[in-house]
C-alpha cells in the first residue's frame, strides 16, 4: 500500500499551491489528479487575478468591493485575510516566473473587472489562469513532488474521526487502490457539469465536495451558483470578463448599451449576478437576437489591441462561432460558471474532520458569499491553497500512519463489480442529460418555488434510476464509461444539495434570485446554509455570517 504524509486531491491551481506549501513545510506530499495537471480547469480562467498593488488602491477597498459584491454574505474575517495577502501572492507568482502583461512603463498591467472600484486585475493577456498554472506546475516539478496523473479518487477513508487514507481508481489500468495518508487536501474544483450550459470542463463533476459531504462534512451555501454573463452561443465557452474590462459593449437588438438601465454607474462592468439577470431580462422582453443572445461588441476598439489583449476571445469566436471579433459582434448568453458554495472550512482550509482540508472552488470559507467578483477566484486558489498546505504540513508533523480499514476498499471493489456485471438498465448519458436539462430549466438565474419543487422531485427520481444504470464497457483499461457513471453519482448528490438549499432560502440575494421572494431579507437570511448528508436527502442547518466592519447595505452600481 502506498503511503504519503499529505495527499492533495486535484491538480489545479489550488492543488498545486497547496502541495508546494505542504512540501516546503517538510511533508511527504503526493498530488492525485483525474487529469494531467496542465489540463486542469484552472487553466481556463482567463481575465486576471486581483490585488491592491497600485499606490491608489488598498486592501480595505478590495475588501469593501468583495463584501458588497457578495451581497454581504461573505465572512468578513476571511475576506480581510484574503485581501491583505493578495499583493504578496501576486508578487510571489511573478518572482516564481509568471509572465504577466506589462504597461509601457514596464510595471505589471491591470484592467478593471465588474464590481470593483478601480482596475486591480493583473493579467497575462487573456490566459492568466494558464500562465499561473504553468508557473505552479514548474515549482511542483522543481521540488520533486510526486504526481499521480489519471487517477480518480472515489472516496476518503475515515477511522474513528480521523482521515487515514483514500481510495482511487488508476484509470489507465483499471485497478482500485488504497493509499494511506495522515491528511488530505481536497482541491477538486467545481461541479458545473450538473448544468448543460456551463463554462466548466467535462471533468468538473464535484467529486471532492460529495466525498467530503458523505464523510460527514457540511456543504455550505450551495444555492449560490454563479452564471457568467458572457458565454459563447453554442458551446458556452467562456468569453472572459476581460473583454468588457478592455472596453467591450453589451448591445441589444436595438443597438442600445442596455446596461445603462441596470448598472448606470458601472455599465458593462456591473457584478456578474446583476449583469446576467439584465441579459436574460432583455431577451425575455424581445430585445435579444436569434438563439436567445445579446451581442458583445469590441468593434470600436483597435483590431491590433484586441488581438494583443484578448487573443483567446478572438480565437474562440472565430473557431466556434465563425465570428471575427475585431469586426463583428460576438453572440453571447449567460451560462453556469462558478459555485460560491462548497466544503465548509476555516481560514486555514481546515474542516471539522481531523486530517481533512480543502481549498479552491470545492471549498467555502466563505469568501464570495452570494456572488463572486471576477478576478478573485485565481487569488483564492493561491491564498488559501498556500494556507491549507501549510496547515496540513503542521498537522502531520510527529504523527504516525494509522491503520487502514481493508473493508472500505473491498466494499468499493464489490460495488464496481456489480455495476460491470449488470446487464439491463439505463445508460449514464440519458440520466446525465435529464439532470442537466432540469438544472438549466428550473435552477437557473431566476427561480420560483414551483420550479425548485419540480427540480427536487426530478433529482430524487434520477438518483433512484442511477442505482440501476449499466455501462457498456466491461473492460479494465481507460474505462471512461465507468468513470462517467461514478461522476454522475457525485453530480446527482451535488444537484440535490443545490436544489434543496435553494428551495429553503426564501429571499433574493446575489446569484440566488427568487421571483416569488424578490427582496433580500437580512433579518432572517443573513445566514449560511449548511447541508448535512442523510440517506433520505440533505438536512439543512444555518449559522450566522461573520460581520466585522462592513454593515449590510444596499448594492448600487
Amino acid at each position: 500500500m502506498r503511503s504519503h504524509d499529505v495527499i492533495v486531491i486535484g491538480g489545479g491551481l489550488a492543488g498545486l499551491r497547496a502541495a508546494l506549501e505542504a512540501g516546503l513545510g517538510g511533508a511527504d506530499v503526493a498530488i492525485i489528479s483525474k487529469l494531467h495537471p496542465m489540463r486542469a480547469h484552472s487553466g481556463s480562467a482567463a481575465g486576471g487575478i486581483n490585488a491592491a498593488l497600485s499606490p491608489e488602491d488598498s486592501w480595505e477597498a478590495h475588501m469593501e468591493d468583495t463584501v458588497r459584491g457578495s451581497d454581504y454574505l461573505a465572512d468578513q474575517d476571511a475576506v480581510e485575510a484574503f485581501c491583505q495577502e493578495a499583493p504578496e501572492i501576486v508578487i510571489e507568482m511573478e518572482h516564481f516566473g509568471t509572465i504577466f502583461s506589462r504597461g509601457e512603463d514596464g510595471k505589471l498591467a491591470s484592467r478593471p473587472f465588474g464590481g470593483h472600484g478601480m482596475p486591480r486585475a493583473y493579467f497575462a493577456g487573456d490566459r492568466t489562469g494558464l500562465a499561473l498554472m504553468q508557473t505552479s506546475y514548474e515549482q511542483v516539478l522543481k521540488n520533486n513532488l510526486t504526481v499521480f496523473e489519471e487517477w480518480m479518487v472515489v472516496d476518503i477513508v475515515m477511522n474513528e474521526g480521523h482521515c487515514v487514507g483514500i481510495i482511487a481508481l488508476d484509470i489507465p489500468n483499471g485497478e482500485l487502490e488504497a493509499f494511506r495518508t495522515k491528511a488530505v487536501i481536497l482541491c477538486t474544483g467545481p461541479g458545473g457539469q450538473i448544468y448543460r450550459k456551463t463554462t466548466n470542463a467535462l471533468s468538473c463533476t464535484g467529486d471532492g465536495m460529495v466525498m467530503a459531504y458523505k464523510a460527514g462534512l457540511p456543504l455550505k451555501d450551495m444555492e449560490f451558483v454563479q452564471f457568467h454573463p458572457t458565454t459563447l452561443l453554442g458551446p458556452n465557452i467562456l468569453i472572459t470578463e476581460a473583454a468588457r474590462g478592455e472596453g467591450g459593449y453589451l448591445l441589444n437588438n436595438k443597438g442600445e448599451r442596455f446596461m445603462s438601465k441596470y448598472t448606470p454607474k458601472k455599465m458593462e462592468l456591473g457584478p456578474r449576478d446583476i449583469t446576467s439577470r439584465a441579459i436574460v431580462t432583455e431577451i425575455k422582453e424581445g430585445l435579444g437576437f436569434d438563439g436567445e443572445v445579446v451581442h458583445l461588441s469590441l468593434t470600436h476598439l483597435e483590431p491590433d489591441y484586441i488581438r494583443e489583449r484578448l487573443p483567446e476571445v478572438v480565437e474562440y469566436s472565430r473557431d466556434f462561432a465563425d465570428v471575427d471579433a475585431t469586426t463583428d459582434p460576438i453572440p453571447i448568453q449567460p451560462g453556469q460558471h462558478y459555485i460560491m458554495g462548497g466544503i465548509s472550512t476555516d481560514v486555514h482550509g481546515a474542516t471539522s474532520l481531523k486530517g481533512v482540508f480543502a481549498a479552491g472552488e470545492c471549498a467555502c470559507i466563505s469568501l464570495h458569499g452570494a456572488n463572486r467578483l471576477g478576478g478573485n477566484a485565481l487569488l483564492e486558489c493561491l491564498v488559501f491553497g498556500k494556507r491549507a498546505g501549510a496547515a496540513a504540513a503542521a498537522y502531520v508533523k510527529n504523527m504516525s500512519f494509522e491503520e487502514f480499514p481493508d473493508a472500505s476498499i473491498e466494499g468499493w471493489r464489490s460495488r464496481l463489480d456489480t455495476l460491470k456485471q449488470r446487464a439491463e438498465g439505463e445508460r449514464t448519458s440519458k440520466i446525465r442529460r435529464e439532470m442537466q436539462d432540469t438544472m438549466d430549466e428550473d435552477v437557473g438565474i431566476y427561480r420560483t418555488e414551483k420550479q425548485l419543487s419540480l427540480a427536487a422531485k426530478k433529482i430524487k427520481e434520477l438518483k433512484k434510476r442511477h442505482e440501476k444504470t449499466i455501462i457498456d464497457d466491461k473492460g479494465e483499461k481507460f474505462n471512461y464509461d465507468l468513470v462517467a457513471n461514478l461522476e454522475l453519482g457525485y453530480m446527482l448528490e451535488l444537484a440535490e444539495v443545490t436544489v434543496t438549499s435553494a428551495l429553503a432560502r426564501k429571499e433574493s440575494r446575489g446569484a440566488h434570485w427568487r421571483t416569488d421572494h424578490p427582496k433580500r431579507d437580512d433579518k432572517k437570511w443573513l445566514v449560511h446554509t449548511l447541508a448535512h448528508y442523510d440517506s433520505k436527502g440533505p438536512v439543512l442547518k444555518y449559522e450566522p455570517v461573520k460581520v466585522t466592519t462592513l454593515k449590510p447595505a444596499a448594492r448600487t452600481y
